[in-house]
């Protein structure tokens, strides 16, 4: 009877150290150890296959690990169980973007925006993608929505004036663009890119005080040095061209493009 007791208490140890435990899973993938967040929630999916949390925390332990068959193995069986679980679209979307494949991460993305059209990163990750489609009419739409869902986050405006840079539309570049400095005023990047809507506009003077601030972050922007220089032609043309031949030394292809405009006898 003691004996039959004992293999009966076995048995149950057995069993158990079968079954995982998600709290050990998600604390193990929250840490960063994804292979035994994988072991964890295989384990706790041995004995309830259709848990979606659980699945939608392996695929992105996949995911991180760079196994990607195996995640997306994962989120389609989610969509499966349940055609409304967004994060599962979202997951896909991200494994396309990564894969450079971005028609069918904006694809993914649109239904995960049709099911939760309130979350912020889906739709910021979604216009991100219709920019890469060159959709930037559409994109600009989404950013919009971003920004109303988070007034202050600063992304979706850095976004939306390269969006609106791409459309030509050089007047809602800066706009944009002061608008996102005023959330985020050390972006080397945005400021740039102000300046260079300023003097596609004719705003020189406004664009040299861009470049200026581009020089001051990072004295290596050749890119800026050389835009700088055209501002500057006119009015200091020696040291326009001492900038231009400069930043052509360095590679930059829009300096060399201007070198020809330096007529003054050395």
């Amino acid at each position: 009877m003691v004996f039959r007791d004992l293999r009966i208490v076995l048995a149950c140890l057995l069993l158990t150290s079968c079954f995982g435990d998600f709290k050990t899973g998600e604390q193990l993938y929250n840490s960063g150890a994804y292979d035994e967040a994988v072991e964890e929630f295989s384990k706790v999916l041995f004995a309830s296959t259709t848990d979606l949390k659980t699945l939608h925390l392996r695929a992105r332990s996949y995911e991180e690990l760079g196994k990607y068959k195996e995640a997306m193995a994962d989120y389609k069986k989610i969509i499966t169980l349940d055609p409304k679980y967004a994060y599962a679209y979202a997951g896909i979307a991200k494994i396309a973007w990564d894969r450079g494949d971005f028609k069918e991460a904006e694809n993914n993305l649109l239904y995960a925006a049709m099911i939760v059209p309130e979350d912020y990163d889906v739709i910021l990750f979604l216009s991100r993608a219709m920019i890469k489609n060159e959709r930037y009419k559409s994109a600009i739409e989404f950013l919009d929505l971003a920004i109303k869902l988070r007034p202050r986050e600063p992304n979706p405006h850095y976004y939306k004036g390269i969006a609106m840079g791409l459309l030509g539309d050089g007047l809602g570049v800066v706009v944009t663009f002061n608008k996102y400095i005023e959330l985020e005023p050390n972006n080397v990047s945005a400021i740039f890119n102000r300046g260079l809507a300023l003097m596609t506009l004719g705003y020189k003077s406004w664009a040299v005080e861009d470049f200026d601030t581009v020089l001051e972050m990072n004295p290596n922007h050749y890119e800026a040095l050389a835009r700088r220089a055209v501002c500057l032609m006119e009015k200091n043309p020696r040291q326009s061209c001492f900038d231009l031949e400069t930043a052509a030394l360095k590679g930059n292809e829009f300096a060399k493009l201007h070198q020809n405009d330096c007529n003054y006898s050395r």
